[in-house]
């Protein structure tokens, strides 16, 4: 089966827009940037629900753009699933447009917290224990769903390793 979404999931800080890049040029494919991160830049951090679904719908439609392109696998950097952790993390409840959003990726990358937490003014929950319970929700909800996921721990290019790992590309086939 061809991959045509590998979706970057998982808690703040844990290197997916760092990696997502790095493979969407690797592979020669498109990249779907973090639209929550882009609205939360323009319109700030106190989100309400409406802002949440927006930024779900906003991510989905940029990621239908990019498969329309035909190039695969889209690498998406988060998704809509992700937008209901966060909507778990800060509400503790989620609006019911996210459990009838149905165009999840073909697969799940789970990134492991096993690298530091850095600020950068988006980012909000940087304790031990905000993190844990960040990872814990984000698998909860691939578990939930059922998709297919693999988890991506290490830190530098044993990280980038554990990617390729994941997606089933061996190092000497790298371009």
């Amino acid at each position: 089966m061809t991959l045509r979404s590998i979706c970057l999931h998982g808690p703040e800080s844990t290197g997916k827009s760092t990696i997502g890049a790095r493979l969407a040029a690797q592979l020669g494919t498109p990249l779907v940037d973090e639209y929550g991160r882009d609205y939360a830049e323009m319109h700030g951090t106190e989100f309400a629900m409406a802002d949440l679904v927006s930024i779900a719908k906003g991510h989905d439609e940029m990621t239908r753009a990019a498969l329309a392109q035909g190039r695969y696998p889209a690498i998406l950097d988060t998704d809509p699933l992700m937008t209901a952790v966060w909507a778990d993390m800060l509400f503790g409840r989620r609006d019911p447009w996210f459990d009838a959003w149905d165009g999840c990726a073909d697969l799940y990358l789970l990134f492991d917290i096993d690298l530091p937490w850095v600020g950068d003014g988006t980012r909000m929950f940087g304790t031990d224990a905000a993190r844990r319970r960040f990872f814990d929700l984000s698998k909860a909800e691939l578990d939930r769903r059922g998709v297919a996921w693999r988890l991506v721990s290490g830190v530098g290019e044993a990280r980038w390793a554990s990617v390729l790992r994941a997606i089933g590309v061996a190092a000497d086939d790298q371009r």
